[in-house]
Formats: C-alpha cells, sequence, structure tokens
C-alpha cells in the first residue's frame, strides 16, 4: 500500500545530475536553515479543536501534539502517552509521558488533557466536522496524580485510545477557557501553545503559516530551524513554485504533472491514502437548487429514491477517474477505505458501469428520460477533482442525466454546502479508522453526539445505526472488523453515497530534501522531510 521514498546511493546520483538545473533557480542559495512547503492545506484557525479537517490536523500536528500517534500502518503508538489500558468495560486509564513541557516552560500534567476533553466536550461550539463525537462517551474525567488520567465512559468504548489519536493536547490557562477568537489573535491575543516540535511564529489566515524550531522538544532537536507553509490553491501554481524552486516541497501533485517534475530534476514520493473520494446526495430536503426536468422546471427531490441513487452509482465510470484523470495514483472504490484494512469488505467491489441497467433503474423510477443537474465540487482540493466532475458529467449523459459541472474554491464551496446551495457533491474524507469514518460521513446526524459529523446529506438509517453501534462495542480483532463489513455491506446497498476511488497521496521535492516519509493520513509536515546535507 505504501511507497516510500528513501536516501540511498541512487538519490545522491539523481542529485548530482540535477544539480545544474536547480543550482539556477531562485532560492537555490539558501542555507538549510528554512524549509519552504507550499500547500494545498488552507489553514481555517489556528484552535485545534475547532474543526477536524486534514489542513487543520496536518499544520497544527506542528504546534500540538496527541496522547496516541498513528504510525503509517495506523497501528497506535505511544505519543504524549506512553501506555494506555483498559480498567474496566467502563474506565480507562492512560500514563503521560514524563518531562515534557510546552512552549511556555510549563510541564505536561494529567490536569491539561482534562481541560483538552472538557474544552472540546463543554465548551466549544464547533460546526460539522468538529472533535465532539470522540469526546460525547465520556462520562468524567479525572487527574488522580500528575502523570494519570483516569477516564469513565457512559458505555463500553472498546476503541477510545483510537480516538485519542485525532485529539491535539492543549495546556490549561490560568481561568476559564480558551476561545477560538483568542487563539485566532495569534501573537496579539493568546498564541497557540503546544508540546510540538515548532512554535507559532505567525499566521496569515488563507496565506502563510510560519513556525520556528523548539529546542527543548522531548522528542529531539528537529531537524529544521523554521518551517515556512505557503498556502496555494492551485495545482498548477504549487507545481510552478516548485519547478522554479520557490519551495523546496509541495503537496498535493497532479498525477498528470509527476512525470515532467521529474525530468525537471525534483523527487517524487507517494502513498495509497487510507481516505474516500464520493459524491454525496441532499436526501431530506423535498426540492433541491438545480435538479429540474429536461424542460428546465424543478421537480421533486429525486435521490430520496434508492433507485436513482444507485442508477447514478451504476453510470459511474471509475476506470476511468483512476486511469486517465488519477493517471494510475488511485484505485476505484467501493467501499469507504482501500480493501484489505481492517473493517472493510471483502465482497465490495469496484465494477465498470452499466449503462442500459441504469438507465431502466432511472425509468422504473419515473425518469425515462432522466432529469437535469448541478453537480458542484472544489476546485484543487484534492487530485482530479474538477477533472472529476467533467468525466462523471458524460457518463451520466449517458443515461439522460445532463450535469452542469460546478467547481469553486475549496473556502467557497464548503460555504455554499453548509448553506444548502448544492443537491450533489463531490467530497472527501480520512479518518483514524473504517469506523471513525461510516460514523461521520453515514451515521445519522445529531448535533449532541456529533454522530453525522460529515453527512451533509442528512441521510438517515436506524437498521445502519445500530449495526455500526453493535460493531463499536465489540474489542478490535476479527469479530469487531467483520460487524463493521457487514454493517458497510448494508449501507452501500442503499447507496447514500457513491465512492468513487482512493487517491494517492503525492508529493514533490526539490534538492534541498533528502527524503520524504509519506503518510496515509496525507498529512502534510516538516517531521517528514530529511535534509540534505551539504
Amino acid at each position: 500500500m505504501q511507497i516510500r521514498s528513501r536516501f540511498c546511493s541512487h538519490w545522491l546520483a539523481a542529485l548530482l545530475l540535477s544539480l545544474t538545473f536547480w543550482s539556477g533557480l531562485p532560492g537555490s542559495g539558501h542555507a538549510q536553515e528554512e524549509l519552504r512547503i507550499a500547500t494545498s492545506y488552507k489553514l481555517m484557525t489556528l484552535d485545534p479543536h475547532y474543526a477536524n479537517l486534514n489542513e487543520n490536523t496536518s499544520l497544527l500536528s506542528h504546534i500540538y501534539e496527541r496522547l496516541v500517534y498513528q504510525d503509517d500502518r495506523l497501528d497506535l503508538k505511544p505519543g504524549l502517552a506512553v501506555s494506555w489500558r483498559a480498567v474496566s468495560d467502563r474506565q480507562w486509564e492512560f500514563k503521560l509521558r514524563e518531562n515534557v513541557r510546552f512552549h511556555d516552560g510549563s510541564p505536561l500534567t494529567a490536569d491539561d488533557v482534562v481541560y483538552t476533553i472538557e474544552r472540546i466536550r463543554d465548551f466549544l461550539k464547533s460546526p460539522s466536522g468538529g472533535f465532539r463525537s470522540y469526546v460525547t462517551g465520556i462520562e468524567s474525567v479525572s487527574a488522580p496524580d500528575p502523570l494519570t488520567v483516569v477516564i469513565d465512559t457512559k458505555g463500553n468504548i472498546p476503541n477510545l485510545p483510537l480516538s485519542f489519536s485525532s485529539i491535539f493536547v492543549m495546556n490549561r490557562p490560568a481561568q476559564g477557557f480558551q476561545t477560538t477568537e483568542e487563539l485566532n489573535a495569534g501573537r496579539a491575543g493568546h498564541p497557540p501553545v503546544g508540546t510540538g516540535p515548532y512554535t507559532f511564529e505567525s499566521w496569515s489566515s488563507g496565506e502563510v503559516l510560519k513556525l520556528a524550531r523548539n529546542d527543548d522538544y522531548w522528542g529531539g532537536r528537529p531537524g529544521w530551524p523554521q518551517v515556512t507553509f505557503r498556502v496555494i490553491e492551485s495545482p498548477a501554481a504549487r507545481v510552478a513554485a516548485l519547478s522554479t524552486g520557490e519551495v523546496d516541497l509541495a503537496d498535493a501533485i497532479p498525477a498528470r504533472d509527476v512525470a515532467s517534475l521529474k525530468q525537471r530534476g525534483a523527487r517524487i514520493a507517494s502513498v495509497g491514502a487510507a481516505r474516500i473520494n464520493f459524491l454525496q446526495f441532499d436526501v431530506e430536503r423535498d426540492r433541491l437548487p438545480g435538479v429540474t426536468d429536461k424542460s428546465g422546471e424543478p421537480i421533486a427531490n429525486p435521490f430520496k429514491d434508492a433507485l436513482v441513487r444507485r442508477a447514478l452509482a451504476m453510470a459511474t465510470d471509475r476506470g476511468i477517474l483512476v486511469d486517465k484523470i488519477l493517471s494510475g495514483y488511485g484505485t476505484a472504490a467501493a467501499q469507504l477505505f482501500p480493501g484489505g484494512l481492517p473493517g472493510t469488505s471483502e465482497t465490495l467491489q469496484p465494477e465498470a458501469p452499466k449503462y442500459d441497467e441504469a438507465k431502466a433503474l432511472l425509468a422504473k423510477a419515473g425518469f425515462p428520460d432522466g432529469f437535469n443537474l448541478i453537480l458542484a465540487g472544489p476546485a484543487g482540493r484534492y487530485p482530479g477533482d474538477g477533472e472529476s466532475l467533467q468525466a462523471i458529467a458524460q457518463s451520466w449523459a449517458r443515461i439522460g442525466v445532463k450535469v452542469q459541472p460546478a467547481a469553486a474554491p475549496f473556502s467557497v464551496f464548503n460555504t455554499k454546502r453548509a448553506a444548502g446551495d448544492y443537491a450533489v457533491w463531490y467530497g472527501g474524507a480520512s479518518g483514524e479508522a473504517v469506523d471513525i469514518i461510516l460514523h461521520a460521513l453515514l451515521a445519522s446526524p445529531d448535533p449532541e453526539s456529533g454522530n453525522g459529523a460529515l453527512n451533509f446529506g442528512h441521510y438517515r438509517n436506524q437498521a445502519f445505526d445500530a449495526m455500526l453501534a453493535r460493531a463499536e462495542s465489540i474489542q478490535e480483532g476479527p469479530e469487531r472488523n467483520k460487524a463493521l463489513a457487514e454493517a458497510t455491506e448494508f449501507v452501500m446497498a442503499d447507496q447514500p453515497i457513491i465512492p468513487l476511488y482512493h487517491f494517492h497521496h503525492i508529493v514533490g521535492y526539490g534538492p534541498r530534501v533528502a527524503s520524504y516519509a509519506m503518510h496515509p493520513r496525507g498529512w502534510t509536515t516538516a517531521m517528514q522531510t530529511l535534509a540534505a546535507t551539504e
């Protein structure tokens, strides 16, 4: 599943060959002091608990840390917690790492973990995509001593440690809770203070994040004294910045640009993503924007009918998306995670389009001539997103569904989706495990519990909710994985979303970087980057 780029003799040879090209580029004379990264991730906030989106979790992981860490196989490893154990079905104990300090010099204690959980659970009112679902099952949390955290749960939560692989630990202030507004004020107010390998320097929202090395980091001195993230949402602009030497590393490289970058001396690292890109339907409202009959008159919401959803899934050519748009840097999808990972189904396999059968299903649902719709999606956020909208439009046209693609920058798209401006849209989701994504994407929305945080289509299926709850009550292992696979098979038969593909994360880097270790969660961090020696 994973392809790593390693520092070896082949790299040295390639580097010598490429120096002729790179040495004449702007910025190539920089000393190994600053790592310059062009990222597609537009940091929304300096609050680590506000929105559970990759752009926030990836960039803020330089400043903040988690109790538990997932390695490149998604296995749990010690982070700020060195160990954890289930004391009973409803109680967990975490032991914290000794001699860890926050950037302000204060020591990490169990009370900081208590504050973190209480801030998310009781104080912060985050939007959809927040972290509350990770802590709603917690009845109480206490600190019997400075390095011990005891968590009592409302029920049996066998995978509670997994939840803490997504929660950043904050330090408790002198009084009250820090607000999102205070954190976003940066230096002017209450700068973000974590235990991570880098400290906060400055932030221009949507433009630049600057970090400085934490020389007192418990895990060892970071390799780069300074790190600058430049937000470049356009894929072409990121590729250009890497090609001209303006940056040392660029993430979310389009597959179509890999060959030309290699020809110009760049190195490439890629890894299969533990994520899903999909189409999601609004199945709740009676009328939807942009959905009309062939004469342009509004019609009742066709996506309430599972036959329509199945017909569109059957008419989606995933092979073209993977082979042509992703240039093979991805795999066709029939479920939420790539097959073979824990909790996935062996039964669900992507199929070639069946246009005649799809057209027959549409006719059975009352749409023999099809209908018109607007298909929305972000532009430049995911590999192949805009092109995928065009390809899907061509596929659906073959069964009489006329599609108008509507791609917009993610910030615009996200705002409009939240406002209900879309009827069907392209999206993406990643997470720690299959059940986490099932909960966020397909469970019935419940703001109090945090279930359905990414279920923007408001799909509700009580039978599926019960199957998922049962699976999550089982201890980690084959029985739990089997129950999750069965729940997945059940809900995908109803087709509330159309899985499209699992793309590969692709990163390009120049001669000042010796190697880059990819992670399937798609994080872009300085910690994954090894500096070339001069």
